[in-house]
């Protein structure tokens, strides 16, 4: 019986490939949009300070558990934090949303690509010799995004709410009123960002759908599914605009409580 001889494959070295387009300017680009959030998040974080203005509250620090702000839910610093440890509210609650999207199924693809070269792009050598994925430790880990998924969706609620109270503002009285400022419009814009990330999450995609066989016998499980599909058709696009909204949110807060801009009230 004739044959056909394989040719003999042979593994690319670190950066080698037979691509003739750009391939390294989405990883490039990738790194440096991630790289500046994450420098920027760290340092907004450890503030402690700028975090609100007026009803505004920035949602790094929402919920601000403990704090010195009218919106702090139980007051001031608590006695149990440690003397050593540099207080900031935004240290208490950062871990749910920033777990929720590190472990987010779009990111990991990302970073790992922008941050680790594994591999630097589709078709591109990698600096490793043996591939492991994530079915052995330490990226094992990474399926306990199906659980902070449940945290994201609660912080939505929360975020709503600075939303809603962003609207009701004080006179010099202290007599409250409905209003509409820029940053109304900011904080409002930012929850409806993280809503169309956080309800194309291919989590809550199967959650709400994957595990039935025959989704027409559940009209209600069938319009969700739907509806999360929609959304995770553009998944990428919704992590990077409401990454950038819950970025600008923080900036425009702390910009006018610095009192570097102020804010303009609509009505």
């Amino acid at each position: 019986m004739a044959s056909t001889p394989l040719p003999v494959l042979r593994q690319r070295s670190f950066g080698e490939t037979a691509r003739r387009d750009r391939w390294w300017l989405q990883p490039l680009l990738v790194f440096l949009g991630l790289g500046t959030f994450l420098v920027y998040a760290n340092w907004a974080a450890f503030q402690g300070t700028h975090y609100t203005y007026g009803p505004y509250l920035s949602p790094f620090y929402s919920p601000e558990l403990f704090g010195n702000s009218p919106h702090a839910w139980f007051g001031p610093q608590p006695a149990w934090w440690p003397d050593w440890l540099l207080f900031s509210p935004a240290l208490i609650i950062l871990w749910a949303p920033a777990g929720f999207r590190l472990t987010c199924y779009y990111y990991r693809g990302a970073y790992y690509k922008a941050f680790w070269a594994d591999p630097p792009n589709c078709a591109v050598g990698e600096p490793r010799k043996h591939y492991i994925g994530e079915s052995n430790w330490p990226l094992r880990i990474q399926n306990i995004h199906r659980y902070f998924l449940y945290f994201a969706i609660l912080f939505l609620f929360m975020l709503a709410y600075d939303a809603i109270s962003a609207f009701w503002f004080k006179d010099e009285n202290g007599k409250g009123g409905f209003g509409i400022g820029v940053g109304s419009l900011v904080l409002t814009t930012n929850v409806v960002l993280l809503t169309c990330y956080t309800l194309g999450c291919h989590s809550l995609r199967h959650l709400v759908g994957g595990r039935r066989d025959c989704l027409s016998t559940s009209p209600l499980c069938h319009k969700a599914y739907k509806g999360c599909s929609a959304l995770n058709k553009r998944h990428m696009l919704w992590a990077w605009v409401s990454l950038v909204g819950v970025m600008f949110a923080d900036v425009y807060v702390r910009l006018c409580s610095i009192g570097f801009i102020k804010d303009i009230r609509i009505l």
